[in-house]
């Protein structure tokens, strides 16, 4: 069961850098100066939301700065404000207001991941891969990140990636996986065609195997737990073929019940019963037809 967390929101570019920003310091830079941030993990969507977005900003302007880096060309790297700069292009702007922060390359990872982790619909691909991002970035300021440990250092790592997102430490560990399994099968977590428990039991699996099972989800339309279960209690799953995976994976589909209770609607049996008859009356009648019924075909 999904752990309802607190949402987390940062009004401004200020409590993202953690102080007031003065108006002096924000610049309009122009756009065609800015590149995306490296291996940015959010997704930049043309839909309902965008278009409002551009909209509101025909209006009345890009009302919050974005925040960038600088580097050593005279260009800028964007931190947190990707889809505000996409709609300010829409819009037809040529410069955005901006707040320029030297960082190091890890300081802009985190922040970049703590600043777009605010947005209210966050797919789980983009929370997987954000979330590897700010863990690489801790490790490599010094906080262990060794997610096969049971240790403190890693689990304090973990809960220190989490925290700002209301996420526990375990499930942050639990995201991660995902960035393990191929990219077919993350579409169909992110369009809820796969459970996010069943994808983490995936990401343990070979490459070749889930490769097999993205190709019965296309071919079947689903997929169920007890499947993938199945493939991993076997001792070497890497064993399988293709036929034998199919064959696997069938064989552990929940068995539909012989016996199961038969119910009639109301609509259904008026039409052959007089009008006025009570259901005791129809039940009686049901009764002895079916006697009749058994006594004719078993004799």
């Amino acid at each position: 069961m999904a752990v309802k967390r607190e949402k987390v929101h940062f009004e401004t570019v200020e409590e993202l850098l953690g102080a007031p920003v003065d108006k002096d310091a924000t610049s309009e830079i122009r756009i065609d100066q800015i590149y995306p941030f490296e291996n940015h993990p959010f997704k930049v969507l043309d839909n309902e939301s965008m278009e409002e977005l551009v909209e509101s900003i025909r209006n009345n302007g890009v009302l919050v700065p974005v925040l960038v880096r600088p580097d050593d060309e005279g260009t800028y790297e964007m931190i947190s404000g990707h889809r505000r700069m996409h709609a300010a292009k829409l819009a037809g702007l040529v410069t955005i207001p901006a707040i320029i922060k030297p960082m190091t390359n890890d300081e802009a990872t985190i922040a970049m991941v703590d600043a777009n982790m605010q947005r209210e619909e966050i797919l789980p691909s983009e929370r997987a891969f954000s979330l590897k991002m700010k863990m690489d970035a801790l490790r490599r300021q010094g906080a262990r990140t060794d997610l096969t440990s049971d240790h403190d250092g890693p689990k304090l790592s973990a809960e220190k990636a989490g925290k700002d997102m209301g996420i526990s430490g375990t499930q942050v560990k639990r995201y991660i996986r995902l960035t393990e399994i191929i990219p077919e099968l993350l579409d169909y977590v992110d369009c809820k065609k796969i459970a996010f428990t069943i994808a983490v039991e995936i990401s343990y699996l070979d490459k070749k195997i889930q490769q097999w099972v993205s190709e019965y989800i296309k071919d079947n339309g689903f997929l169920k737990k007890e499947q993938i279960e199945a493939v991993r209690s076997i001792a070497n799953p890497s064993d399988l073929t293709q036929f034998s995976l199919i064959q696997l994976m069938n064989d552990a589909l929940p068995k539909p019940k012989e016996n199961g209770k038969i119910t009639f609607s109301e609509s259904k049996l008026r039409s052959f019963f007089p009008k006025g008859y009570s259901k005791k009356q129809r039940e009686e009648i049901i009764l002895q037809l079916l006697k009749e019924w058994s006594e004719t075909h078993n004799s």
